[in-house]
């Protein structure tokens, strides 16, 4: 299931499945409600969104469900953004109501820990979700025109399109200093394997992916095309973490038909570059004749492209060009 594109006047509804709305700066807000409406569109907020325990800084189980499942029944809401990320939004996929989304099928975005209900989502009712900006990331003041692009592109058109790199990046705390911001030029998508390949897109933040191995919330991987990324936290041995999951998911039976890996741009913490990425994937004779492509736009670093779990990509690479189209 494909959800109806927005249009001036949807109304899109703001829920907190993992880390709460408390997190946001009044700015951050502010610019994000100001931006979306500048979209044309209706800006709402779950009942829960602020509710935020001392020690896990989100509300509780049955709170953030409650909203999520809200959502999706509310025949007025045309999307929902999650507020932002965090670490346990797997909390949740027990209590999701799975047959009123596919009575209720809608736009669901957000990324990171978000990831685990994107793809879970998608799993048990096969509605197309999306890795692409929080409410928070709205709420960017400088540097956000290329995600604001591809958000638009995905959103709010229906060709297809291409990917084409930013021309620069940042991987500042933009939410501490909205005026003082470091913008890194970017050196591009870079070709790892050679090849085409064409399938539907599953993926996200990789760890978090893992997460629903041996569960009835993980998706098939079988004939796909694998977007991953992940973020900082594993600092200066981010390479040696991303390997063992990435082994993780080569593990899996469906593995052996996987027809291309999309790698998201990693942050400047994990001290990777084009040799250790190299290096990974050339490691892993499991990989040798399928495509793999790295330093696309999306993951924790900014910008980011908006990409469809369950939708289409379509991917070449040689001799270091890449076309990497998605619809969805």
């Amino acid at each position: 299931m494909v959800p109806k594109k927005l249009k001036v006047g949807d109304e899109v509804r703001i829920i907190a499945p993992s880390r709460s709305m408390a997190i946001l700066g009044e700015d951050c807000k502010r610019i994000a409600t100001e931006r979306l409406e500048a979209l044309g569109l209706k800006v709402t907020f779950g009942k829960y969104v602020m509710e935020a325990d001392k020690d896990y800084f989100c509300a509780s189980v049955e709170h953030r469900v409650e909203d999520l499942n809200n959502a999706f029944k509310d025949k007025n809401v045309k999307a929902i953004l999650t507020v932002i990320g965090g670490f346990n939004s797997n909390q949740l996929l027990e209590y999701i109501d799975y047959e009123a989304i596919k009575e209720n099928p809608k736009i669901f975005c957000g990324f990171s820990d978000i990831t685990a209900l994107s793809n879970s989502i998608h799993a048990k009712t096969g509605l197309v979700t999306y890795s692409g900006p929080h409410y928070s990331s709205f709420g960017m003041l400088k540097g956000f025109e290329y995600s604001l692009e591809y958000f638009k592109k995905m959103f709010f058109q229906d060709e297809e399109f291409d990917i084409v790199a930013s021309n620069k990046w940042s991987d500042d705390a933009w939410f501490a200093d909205q005026e003082n911001r470091e913008f890194i030029d970017n050196d591009g998508i870079f070709v790892i394997n050679e090849g085409t390949a064409e399938g539907n897109i599953i993926g996200g933040n990789l760890c978090t992916l893992n997460l629903l191995q041996g569960t009835p919330f993980m998706p098939n991987i079988a004939n796909k095309v694998l977007f991953l990324e992940d973020d900082d936290m594993a600092g200066k041995i981010f390479l040696m973490e991303f390997d063992r999951n990435l082994q993780s998911l080569i593990h899996m039976p469906e593995f052996k038909t996987v027809k291309g890996i999309v790698i998201g741009r990693s942050q400047k913490a994990t001290e990777m570059n084009r040799e250790k990425w190299i290096k990974l994937i050339k490691n892993k004779p499991e990989l040798e004749n399928i495509p793999v492509i790295a330093g696309v736009d999306f993951g924790h670093s900014t910008p980011i492209i908006t990409f469809p779990i369950g939708g289409y990509a379509k991917l070449e690479a040689k001799n270091n060009n890449v076309k990497l189209t998605i619809r969805g």
